[in-house]
């Protein structure tokens, strides 16, 4: 009983985790259709203003009993997943979505399992097998289905490949992020690795943002009058889709595991996609809706494999 209600309590907090992280994308073009700024400076104002929050918990860490050392091997990867995840990532994420609609950005973005699947294959060397095969299809058919359906609406954009080609290299980034988190978590534990690789990215971010602006020969931060709104979407993407949800899914993949927060995080479309309806007035289409499921159920289908595959490596440890 206690261990069916640890399981049910990791699972909400991932559930909710996906929930509120999904609301990136609808307060990003929120911030876009009211401030009319771009999207190195909304992903800068996201960062800078989680900073503190991982200062706080990266201090709090290091003084906890039993703290371990990262070795510069550690470190290494540490920093260069912090950068493919959280800042290379986010970087194609927010300029992609100057182009694109919130419900297809998600979709898109929504690859990024079968991308870890394929980078697991090639790098590390992980078969791949039936059932994954015709999940990946599943996928891929899925985003072509939303994809050109979304593309006969959205006629009259002239910037809407280069914005799916950004978001598609956000979910590469963001597949190498993953593949590499279920190599650290388990030595580093969840918080100190979110928290260092969060670091990292922030640092990434200011600099590019700060050289930008040097180069261009603007203010350093946005400071003129009207900009109190732009610092109001700051707070929320950094509070709100950033710093609550990253640790309520590491927490809740700490629990249940990455494989099964993989599945549970496959909410995240459905809810973007029904968020985009009601806030940003997006249209819900057919095509849209058949996709969506057809990518949530390869997905499904790829956690439960990997699930699987988790279950039987334990029990032949177990048997030595």
């Amino acid at each position: 009983m206690a261990t069916r209600k640890t399981l049910l309590t990791g699972f909400l907090i991932s559930f909710s985790g996906a929930i509120i992280f999904s609301t990136k994308a609808i307060l990003v073009k929120l911030a876009f259709r009211s401030t009319h700024t771009d999207g190195l400076t909304l992903l800068m104002l996201r960062m800078l203003l989680s900073l503190p929050f991982y200062l706080i918990v990266a201090f709090w860490g290091s003084r906890k009993e039993g703290n371990v050392r990262m070795s510069r091997r550690q470190w290494f990867y540490v920093v260069l997943l912090g950068l493919l995840g959280y800042y290379l990532s986010s970087f194609f994420d927010f300029i992609g979505l100057q182009y694109i609609s919130a419900g297809l950005e998600r979709l898109i973005l929504f690859l990024y399992p079968s991308f870890s699947v394929l980078i697991n294959a090639v790098v590390f060397r992980q078969r791949i097998s039936r059932a994954q095969f015709w999940a990946l299809a599943l996928t891929y058919l899925g985003i072509g289905i939303a994809y050109f359906g979304e593309l006969k609406i959205d006629t009259a954009n002239p910037h809407f490949y280069w914005g799916s080609f950004l978001i598609f290299l956000c979910s590469i980034t963001y597949a190498f992020y993953l593949s590499g988190t279920g190599r650290m978590v388990p030595v580093l534990g969840a918080a100190k690795f979110t928290t260092y690789s969060m670091l990292a990215a922030t640092g990434a971010v200011l600099l590019h943002y700060f050289v930008r602006q040097l180069a261009q020969g603007g203010v350093l931060l946005p400071v003129s009058t009207g900009s109190g709104g732009l610092w109001g979407y700051g707070v929320l993407l950094a509070l709100v889709a950033t710093v609550i949800p990253s640790f309520m899914l590491s927490a809740g993949m700490k629990i249940i595991g990455p494989n099964n927060a993989a599945i549970v995080t496959s909410v995240g479309p459905v809810s973007t996609i029904l968020q985009a309806h009601f806030l940003l007035g997006d249209p819900i289409f057919a095509e849209q809706v058949v996709g969506t499921v057809l990518v949530i159920t390869g997905v499904l289908i790829i956690g439960w494999k990997g699930r699987k595959a988790e279950a039987a490596i334990e029990a032949e440890e177990a048997a030595h």
